[in-house]
Protein backbone atom coordinates (compact mmCIF):
# COMPACT_ATOMS: atom_id res chain seq x y z
CA UNK A 1 0.00 0.00 0.00
CA UNK A 2 1.38 3.71 -1.17
CA UNK A 3 2.16 6.13 1.45
CA UNK A 4 -0.03 8.76 0.21
CA UNK A 5 -2.65 6.35 0.45
CA UNK A 6 -1.77 5.41 4.35
CA UNK A 7 -1.81 8.59 5.04
CA UNK A 8 -5.10 9.12 3.57
CA UNK A 9 -6.53 6.73 5.59
CA UNK A 10 -5.18 7.62 8.98
CA UNK A 11 -6.58 10.94 8.54
CA UNK A 12 -10.22 9.17 8.71
CA UNK A 13 -8.27 7.53 11.97
CA UNK A 14 -7.88 4.34 10.87
CA UNK A 15 -5.75 2.17 13.54
CA UNK A 16 -4.41 -0.27 11.08
CA UNK A 17 -3.07 2.28 8.82
CA UNK A 18 -1.86 4.32 12.03
CA UNK A 19 0.29 0.87 13.15
CA UNK A 20 1.58 0.50 9.78
CA UNK A 21 3.14 3.78 8.88
CA UNK A 22 4.60 3.55 12.48
CA UNK A 23 6.02 0.55 11.85
CA UNK A 24 7.34 1.82 8.61
CA UNK A 25 8.94 4.69 9.90
CA UNK A 26 9.68 3.98 13.57
CA UNK A 27 13.22 2.30 13.60
CA UNK A 28 14.35 5.18 11.07
CA UNK A 29 12.92 7.88 13.77
CA UNK A 30 14.17 6.31 16.75
CA UNK A 31 17.80 6.38 15.13
CA UNK A 32 17.32 10.50 14.17
CA UNK A 33 15.99 10.63 18.49
CA UNK A 34 18.91 9.49 19.56
CA UNK A 35 21.14 11.31 17.29
CA UNK A 36 20.02 14.33 19.66
CA UNK A 37 19.22 12.88 22.91
CA UNK A 38 21.85 10.23 23.11
CA UNK A 39 19.53 8.37 25.50
CA UNK A 40 18.30 5.87 24.82
CA UNK A 41 14.84 5.87 26.78
CA UNK A 42 14.30 9.22 26.22
CA UNK A 43 15.15 8.98 21.98
CA UNK A 44 12.03 6.33 22.36
CA UNK A 45 9.51 8.65 24.32
CA UNK A 46 10.83 11.52 22.12
CA UNK A 47 9.59 9.43 19.28
CA UNK A 48 6.31 7.80 20.65
CA UNK A 49 5.85 11.38 21.50
CA UNK A 50 6.40 13.21 18.00
CA UNK A 51 4.08 10.19 16.44
CA UNK A 52 1.63 11.24 18.45
CA UNK A 53 1.90 14.36 17.20
CA UNK A 54 2.05 13.89 13.41
CA UNK A 55 -1.35 11.42 13.92
CA UNK A 56 -3.14 14.41 15.79
CA UNK A 57 -1.88 16.99 13.20
CA UNK A 58 -2.15 15.11 9.95
CA UNK A 59 -4.71 17.26 8.30
CA UNK A 60 -1.62 19.55 8.44
CA UNK A 61 0.30 17.33 5.82
CA UNK A 62 -0.11 18.34 2.72
CA UNK A 63 2.11 16.19 0.75
CA UNK A 64 4.81 19.15 -0.74
CA UNK A 65 7.38 16.83 1.18
CA UNK A 66 6.92 13.05 1.45
CA UNK A 67 5.79 11.95 4.81
CA UNK A 68 8.89 10.62 5.87
CA UNK A 69 10.70 13.92 5.59
CA UNK A 70 7.39 15.79 7.55
CA UNK A 71 7.68 13.04 10.00
CA UNK A 72 11.34 13.76 10.56
CA UNK A 73 10.99 17.20 10.92
CA UNK A 74 8.41 16.43 14.23
CA UNK A 75 11.02 14.05 15.33
CA UNK A 76 13.68 16.62 15.34
CA UNK A 77 11.84 19.32 16.53
CA UNK A 78 10.26 17.34 19.31
CA UNK A 79 14.19 16.25 20.49
CA UNK A 80 14.69 20.19 20.58
CA UNK A 81 12.34 20.63 22.62
CA UNK A 82 13.37 17.74 25.06
CA UNK A 83 16.74 19.71 25.34
CA UNK A 84 15.21 23.08 25.71
CA UNK A 85 13.12 21.67 28.99
CA UNK A 86 16.84 20.33 29.98
CA UNK A 87 18.20 23.47 30.29
CA UNK A 88 20.35 23.26 27.14
CA UNK A 89 23.44 24.81 28.52
CA UNK A 90 25.41 27.03 25.80
CA UNK A 91 29.22 28.56 26.67
CA UNK A 92 28.51 32.13 27.50
CA UNK A 93 30.04 33.82 23.92
CA UNK A 94 31.59 37.23 24.01
CA UNK A 95 29.54 38.66 20.80
CA UNK A 96 32.43 41.88 20.44
CA UNK A 97 35.54 39.48 20.51
CA UNK A 98 33.85 36.51 18.51
CA UNK A 99 35.81 35.74 15.24
CA UNK A 100 33.97 33.90 13.00
CA UNK A 101 36.30 31.18 11.33
CA UNK A 102 35.31 29.72 7.86
CA UNK A 103 36.52 25.96 7.53
CA UNK A 104 34.99 24.07 5.71
CA UNK A 105 37.48 21.40 5.99
CA UNK A 106 35.54 18.40 7.29
CA UNK A 107 37.85 15.58 5.82
CA UNK A 108 38.70 12.67 8.54
CA UNK A 109 41.38 9.99 7.79
CA UNK A 110 40.41 7.55 5.17
CA UNK A 111 40.33 4.67 7.43
CA UNK A 112 37.52 6.31 9.35
CA UNK A 113 34.52 3.73 9.57
CA UNK A 114 31.47 5.89 9.72
CA UNK A 115 30.45 4.10 12.53
CA UNK A 116 33.83 5.76 14.24
CA UNK A 117 32.19 9.51 13.05
CA UNK A 118 28.60 8.61 14.69
CA UNK A 119 30.19 7.80 17.83
CA UNK A 120 32.79 10.17 17.94
CA UNK A 121 29.37 12.58 17.21
CA UNK A 122 27.73 11.24 19.88
CA UNK A 123 30.44 11.74 22.66
CA UNK A 124 30.52 15.12 22.30
CA UNK A 125 28.76 17.59 24.92
CA UNK A 126 25.81 17.99 24.07
CA UNK A 127 25.68 21.47 23.16
CA UNK A 128 28.29 20.96 20.69
CA UNK A 129 26.55 17.59 19.69
CA UNK A 130 23.22 19.00 18.65
CA UNK A 131 24.57 22.08 16.56
CA UNK A 132 26.89 19.77 14.73
CA UNK A 133 23.92 17.27 14.18
CA UNK A 134 21.47 20.01 13.07
CA UNK A 135 24.57 21.24 10.58
CA UNK A 136 26.32 17.94 9.40
CA UNK A 137 23.60 15.48 9.38
CA UNK A 138 20.02 17.52 8.85
CA UNK A 139 21.51 20.68 6.47
CA UNK A 140 20.30 23.28 8.82
CA UNK A 141 22.18 26.50 7.75
CA UNK A 142 23.21 28.70 11.30
CA UNK A 143 20.47 30.84 10.53
CA UNK A 144 18.10 27.93 11.22
CA UNK A 145 20.01 27.07 13.68
CA UNK A 146 20.10 30.09 15.81
CA UNK A 147 16.17 30.17 15.20
CA UNK A 148 15.57 26.55 16.49
CA UNK A 149 17.82 26.85 19.39
CA UNK A 150 17.94 30.30 20.48
CA UNK A 151 21.14 31.01 20.27
CA UNK A 152 23.17 33.82 17.54
CA UNK A 153 24.24 32.36 14.69
CA UNK A 154 27.67 33.51 15.97
CA UNK A 155 27.28 31.18 19.05
CA UNK A 156 26.24 28.43 16.38
CA UNK A 157 29.34 28.93 14.58
CA UNK A 158 31.30 28.83 17.40
CA UNK A 159 29.87 25.47 18.84
CA UNK A 160 30.18 23.82 15.76
CA UNK A 161 33.77 24.83 15.01
CA UNK A 162 34.11 23.45 18.58
CA UNK A 163 32.80 20.74 18.25
CA UNK A 164 34.55 19.78 14.61
CA UNK A 165 37.45 20.90 16.88
CA UNK A 166 37.11 17.81 19.07
CA UNK A 167 35.47 15.61 16.00
CA UNK A 168 39.05 16.19 14.70
CA UNK A 169 41.17 15.59 17.88
CA UNK A 170 38.83 12.08 19.55
CA UNK A 171 39.06 10.98 15.14
CA UNK A 172 42.77 11.49 15.37
CA UNK A 173 43.48 9.38 18.28
CA UNK A 174 41.60 6.18 16.98
CA UNK A 175 43.39 6.75 13.68
CA UNK A 176 46.99 6.60 15.69
CA UNK A 177 45.72 4.24 18.42
CA UNK A 178 45.99 6.88 21.34
CA UNK A 179 42.77 6.28 22.88
CA UNK A 180 40.49 8.75 23.89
Amino acid sequence: MSNQLLVEQCKKHDRKAQMALYNQYCDGMYIVACRYLNDTAAAEDAMQDAFIKAFSKLEQFQGDVTFGAWLKRIVINTCLDVLKARKLETHPVNEETLSIVQDDNWSVPDATTVSEVKDAIAALPENYRVVVTLFLLEGYDHQEISEVLGISESASRTNLHRGKNKLKETLKHLQYGTGY
